[in-house]
């Protein structure tokens, strides 16, 4: 027996409710853009100097860029989950990153953002990176999307890996799924950033407003390792392989933006990029940038702080730089409170958070987030977002050791941090100890952590 909870709808106008809609077909469209290992650093509107995005920056101008952004962990596998349920990883038992042996995935039983959405009306897609399960049963098809187009898991376990471990454990080519049929077996992923960009327009061209309204997830497998680049789709960027990788992203945003245009559905659809971790810095130039400490599979900032920018013509701010505090899990319920869905009767991590998320108001999380790498719960940040508390943990470091070149990546060292607290405000790249200063801080997130883990245990 299920138990909902009912959410009416909400729709803002200049940063007022406006009239809820008068038919279904009113709801807005919904375009969520999911890149894999790009960097906070790795747009132009937030300080990337290194890459040319002028589409994600007309974005930014027009919507709402967000500065303290999370994902729940700092890998692909994990980061999707809590994106797709609401819900911590380690309480769905995800953890990390599958690979071709996994003969699990996410449960079936969980319910997902497509599922809350298609039972709104919604026709829903998928184009790219899935790995949450990459047999039958956990594939997006079987998870609320209508279609489906894309590798269910990431490019780089294949045997053309620069690693010889990997070449020897890897097999040989990647699954290109439609639905759940082999459409292609890849060993080359020059033109995998076009495919997808391709497909996302397709099916917005191909998308009948009488249907209902549109949930599509573009999941990009790039700027993920191996980075491969289609000499056919853009003129080199100048700035490198990394910064054509990116604009070949980048002109995905502006196709799809262009498509909805010229559908006349651009004033009525929600737009969200975000990214599913920091960047893979043992990779060097192969990889992104964060001004935050460490990277991808970590819980210090450069591993969790991602770029988050939304736009929806008429209901976002233009041109607004928020500092709300906000993390994946809280993606579910505010789109479910957005198109007036029921949540489902299990416990959700993940508060509704939809003014905030639309950058209407800039507010505090309704309680602090919790950061897992792996099993295990390593850092708290306030629920005001200022104070970050790391738990002793160990964890990976490239220290200062030369960076990777050409794709071959260097080897982490291990490194570890005592209990410690940052004042996140005055130190974002939680550098600067202030436990001492602030005892009364350490115990309240200190007990949040104990009380977190024992229920996610």
């Amino acid at each position: 027996m299920r138990t909902i909870l009912l959410v009416l709808p909400l729709f803002f106008a200049c940063g007022r409710p406006a009239s809820p809609p008068s038919s279904e077909r009113e709801l807005p469209n919904i375009v969520l853009i999911f890149t894999d290992d790009m960097g906070y650093g790795d747009i132009g509107a937030y300080g990337g100097d290194h890459v040319s995005t002028p589409h994600l920056d007309a974005l930014a101008e027009e919507g709402v860029r967000f500065t303290d952004f999370r994902v729940a962990q700092a890998v692909c596998t994990a980061s999707r989950a809590a994106l797709m349920t609401g819900c911590y990883p380690n309480r769905l038992g995800l953890r990390g990153a599958l690979d071709h042996t996994a003969t699990g995935g996410l449960a079936p039983e969980e319910v997902t953002v497509a599922e809350i959405l298609k039972a709104a009306g919604y026709q829903t897609a998928m184009v790219g990176k899935w790995h949450l399960g990459h047999l039958p049963p956990y594939l997006p098809t079987n998870q609320g999307f209508d279609s489906y187009l894309g590798i269910p898991y990431s490019h780089d376990m294949w045997g053309g890996h620069p690693e010889a471990w990997a070449q020897a454990y890897f097999p040989a080519r990647v699954p290109l799924l439609r639905d759940t049929v082999l459409l292609d077996s890849l060993s080359d992923f020059t033109t995998l950033n076009r495919r997808y960009n391709e497909a996302a327009v397709d099916i917005i061209e191909a998308h009948d407003a009488a249907d209902g309204p549109l949930f599509l997830y573009l999941a990009h497998s790039l700027p993920h390792v191996p980075l491969a680049e289609d000499p056919d789709y853009l003129e080199p960027t100048g700035q490198g392989l990394y910064a054509d990788v990116m604009a070949e992203i980048d002109a995905g945003v502006g196709e799809i933006r262009e498509k909805l245009t010229a559908k006349g559905i651009a004033e009525n659809t929600l737009i969200i990029f975000s990214s599913d971790n920091g960047p893979w810095l043992s990779y060097g130039d192969h990889a992104g940038r964060t001004p935050f400490r460490e990277g991808k599979a970590t819980s210090f900032g450069g591993g969790v702080r991602v770029p988050l920018i939304t736009y929806w013509p008429g209901h976002t701010p233009e041109g607004k730089v928020s500092a709300s505090n906000l993390m994946t899990i809280d993606v579910l319920p505010s789109l479910a409170r957005l198109v007036g869905a029921p949540l489902p009767d299990r416990t959700l991590d993940g508060h509704e958070r939809l003014a905030d998320l639309l950058g209407i108001t800039t507010g505090p999380a309704p309680e602090p987030y919790a950061i897992y790498w792996l099993d295990d719960l390593q850092a708290v940040v306030s629920a005001d977002g200022r104070f970050k508390l790391h738990l002793p943990h160990r964890y990976s470091t490239l220290g200062d050791q030369p960076p990777a070149t050409g794709g071959m990546p260097v080897k982490y060292r291990q490194d570890s941090i005592g209990l410690a607290l940052f004042d996140l405000r005055e130190d974002p790249r939680e550098t600067k100890n202030v436990a001492d200063r602030h005892p009364e801080i350490v115990r309240e997130l200190t007990a949040f952590s104990v009380r977190k883990g024992a229920e996610l245990q």
